[in-house]
């Protein structure tokens, strides 16, 4: 019992790494978070829009594009991006690897968030966009000004549900070997872990995890039920009005 405290809650291994997590690791790792989630639902949105067209030849490079990055293994596309584009000689953000793992991360959470918003969009009456065309609005204009505000209501919680899973696929980056400055939590974890053989730092860099994700978790589900609720309250119907017997003469 002592060697298994000793392994994961050396108290004194914590507090000498927790400054690190807090100050370095944990900023990049909300950053990194950040800019991939802003990417993936703007790319969401314009894939979601381009998989619901009616034309073939608009559907199918969003299609493949959505099956790839959501059927391949989150760190197959962290190493192919960060690891596999630089090596081929594309190097669209020098030689800074965090611009590479911000790419990969975006990468993935777009196509998750297409297939999102696709459904939301597909959830809003077809009135909707039918009574937006019979006012002279171009299909592009009727999709942006009246249906996806709607179909994006209609998909908040597992939006939501998406950010978390950004912050937790972020560690993966580690595998790009961020510099100092650059490292996230579970980058820092490791590298502490590996010279010390104490598993005290990952705990530590996990707590730090479970204070991001257990807030926004309750955030969802919260969000969740007042959506739900709203939803009953709009949909139940009028109470009419009792209207008194004519008194008969």
């Amino acid at each position: 019992m002592h060697d298994f405290l000793r392994t994961f809650f050396d108290l004194g291994e914590i507090l000498d790494v927790l400054p690190a997590l807090l100050t370095e690791g944990l900023r990049n790792t909300l950053l990194i978070a950040a800019l991939a989630i802003v990417f993936g639902v703007v790319a969401g949105v314009l894939l979601a829009v381009l998989l619901l067209s009616r034309r073939r030849l608009v559907r199918l490079p969003a299609r493949i594009y959505v099956d790839v990055f959501r059927g391949l293994p989150a760190i197959v596309t962290v190493s192919l991006v960060g690891v596999g584009l630089p090596a081929a000689g594309l190097r669209p953000f020098g030689r800074e690897p965090l611009g590479y793992a911000v790419l990969a991360i975006a990468l993935i959470s777009a196509a998750y968030s297409a297939e999102i918003f696709r459904s939301g969009i597909q959830a809003v009456p077809a009135g909707q966009l039918h009574a937006a065309r019979s006012l002279g609005m171009p299909y592009l204009t009727a999709m942006r000004v009246v249906v996806v505000p709607q179909g994006v209501r209609n998909v908040l919680p597992a939006l939501a549900g998406q950010f978390i899973i950004d912050v937790k696929e972020s560690a993966l980056v580690y595998l790009l070997g961020l510099g100092f400055g650059q490292r996230e939590l579970y980058f820092i974890a490791q590298e502490r872990q590996a010279a010390t053989y104490n598993s005290s730092a990952l705990v530590a860099a996990g707590l730090c995890y479970l204070l991001l994700t257990i807030p926004l978790t309750y955030a969802v589900n919260r969000l969740d039920r007042r959506m739900r609720e709203g939803r009953r309250f709009t949909s139940a119907p009028a109470p009419v009005a009792s209207v008194p017997a004519k008194a008969v003469v």
